[in-house]
């Protein structure tokens, strides 16, 4: 499996193409912006892309949906918990002040599916509550992608609408340092980290 990294949008948002190059099969998880990079890149290697899969829905991780899912022909995923965040992000944005010249609300083609797979590898999805109700964590081998929950020292923020720390406090906490110390974890944004390194040294443990 291979894993390539894009940082892109408004906020620098991390976007994850994950191969599987045996299978000639590949997912993006997350959709910050329209990446020509990804589009060449699966082209050139003739990858079908499976799906695209949110982390969450707030507007930085999916301004990139409506151009990405038709240059790349296929479908888009979020929890439940999510959607409808998703589908108004442009009345989100400007409730918060947001520019959003030329933003089009996100088309998306559901909720997550229970069959997620990536070649022969199955896509464990892990609801981890808190910087979103809808926020999800994807596991895929010893692969972690972590969405706004967990970040390399530290926890996604709280204190946007619907946020809850106690609620991501458990997620962390409770679910996610429950995983092998050996798993990789690639977050929203900035930098990659491991489970057993965020279970010493994450300000969560503080709490």
């Amino acid at each position: 499996m291979q894993i390539k990294t894009y940082v892109a949008g408004p906020v620098q948002a991390n976007n994850y193409l994950v191969i599987d190059e045996n299978a000639k099969e590949a997912i993006l998880i997350d959709c910050s912006d329209y990446i020509q990079e990804i589009v060449d890149y699966v082209k050139e290697n003739a990858l079908k892309v499976k799906y695209i899969l949110l982390t969450h829905g707030h507007f930085d991780h999916v301004l990139g949906i409506n151009r990405m899912k038709k240059a790349l022909n296929t479908k888009v995923y979020v929890h439940e918990g999510d959607k409808e965040q998703v589908l108004h992000t442009r009345e989100v944005m400007t409730m918060f002040g947001l520019p959003t010249d030329g933003v089009e609300n996100p088309v998306i083609d559901g909720t997550l599916p229970d069959d997620l797979a990536l070649g022969g590898q199955k896509i464990q999805v892990i609801e981890t509550p808190g910087h979103t109700p809808g926020g999800v964590c994807y596991l895929i081998g010893e692969n972690l992608f972590s969405g706004d929950t967990l970040f390399q020292g530290t926890i996604g923020r709280t204190d946007l609408p619907q946020g809850s720390f106690q609620q991501i406090k458990h997620s962390v906490k409770d679910i996610l340092f429950a995983l092998d110390d050996n798993i990789k974890v690639y977050p929203g944004h900035s930098g990659s980290s491991t489970i057993g390194y965020e279970k010493k040294f994450n300000d969560i443990i503080n709490y």
